[in-house]
């Protein structure tokens, strides 16, 4: 897509992404996040950047326990939804997700739809103790959570490297 660029998330960005995330927390599309907690995970962010290096969208791609990530916090800038911008910022979090060797990706959503496009499927909360405990049990909504929890497993890259035996 010519003008839109994917990069790791820059400390300059916080502000930019905390206001992309605030809009939608208003909303009730996700969790807010303050700037302390942007700040902590800066390095578990993506973000989409116009021609200008202007944020329009953003993703976090977290480790929550061995061989196992979360998908948190996607939100595209209102103007430019539905134009596949969301879906290349998954993709880029689940390329990172392969190359950090993780078998499973997870995430809690408002819009299943979305993500069943990309290869995840409708989970139980049970399947995932590590983020309930983690994270859920300081949510203003737990136990009573109305988000979808939907999970891809991945293939793991192939061992590129040669031992002597291979030789």
């Amino acid at each position: 897509m010519p003008g839109y660029h994917i990069r790791k998330a820059r400390v300059h960005d916080v502000k930019a992404i905390h206001g992309l995330i605030y809009k939608c927390a208003q909303k009730e599309l996700l969790l807010a996040r303050s700037f302390h907690q942007l700040y902590n995970f800066l390095r578990d962010f993506v973000v989409l950047t116009d021609g200008e290096d202007t944020v329009l969208g953003c993703c976090a791609l977290s480790i929550c326990w061995e061989g196992l990530g979360e998908i948190r916090s996607l939100v595209v800038d209102p103007g430019h939804e539905r134009q596949g911008l969301g879906r290349r910022l998954v993709t880029a979090c689940l390329d990172e997700a392969r190359e950090l060797g993780l078998a499973r990706v997870f995430t809690l959503t408002y819009v299943p739809g979305f993500f069943s496009r990309l290869g995840f499927a409708e989970v139980g909360k049970d399947v995932l103790p590590h983020k309930i405990w983690a994270d859920c049990i300081n949510c203003p909504k737990f136990p009573e959570c109305d988000e979808t929890a939907m999970l891809i497993e991945l293939i793991a890259p192939a061992n590129l490297e040669t031992t002597a035996s291979d030789a």
